[in-house]
């Protein structure tokens, strides 16, 4: 059985005598660069499962980054007048069903990110609610 590392070699040196190459593609009838396309598209076959979750967790560690300034800034100040809540619900509901997801397939890092999220927007959208009133109230 071939490996992707021997079709990438075959494609990268085309020229190379090496039979078990030719003959393989030629037996099966399998294009090579297709093969790599597809592996393109799915990338799980070709990369290991910690590449995979090393990824999600620099994701999550960026998202955190993100989104804690605006939240911890909110909370000191308990300024939400350039919070606009329609998009910060939506916001919200997304971290919701991502930890959702995230415990349907096991998903450590997208639970762990979208948990933070979570609490924090509960947190910020309370403050965003308390103000609202008060400032209807004041007039």
């Amino acid at each position: 059985m071939e490996t992707n590392l021997d079709i990438f070699y075959y494609l990268c040196n085309p020229f190379a005598k090496n039979s078990r190459h030719e003959n393989y593609f030629k037996t099966l009838n399998v294009n090579p660069i297709n093969t790599i396309f597809n592996n393109f598209f799915n990338p799980q076959s070709i990369m290991s499962p910690l590449i995979i979750n090393i990824v999600g967790y620099a994701a999550a560690i960026c998202m955190v980054c993100g989104y804690l300034p605006q939240a911890i800034y909110t909370i000191r100040t308990r300024d939400t007048d350039g919070i606009a809540m329609p998009t910060f619900l939506l916001l919200a509901f997304g971290s919701i069903f991502f930890v959702i997801q995230g415990f349907m397939l096991g998903n450590w890092p997208l639970i762990i990110t979208n948990t933070i999220t979570t609490v924090s927007s509960a947190i910020v959208f309370a403050i965003k609610i308390k103000n609202d009133y008060f400032k209807g109230k004041k007039r």
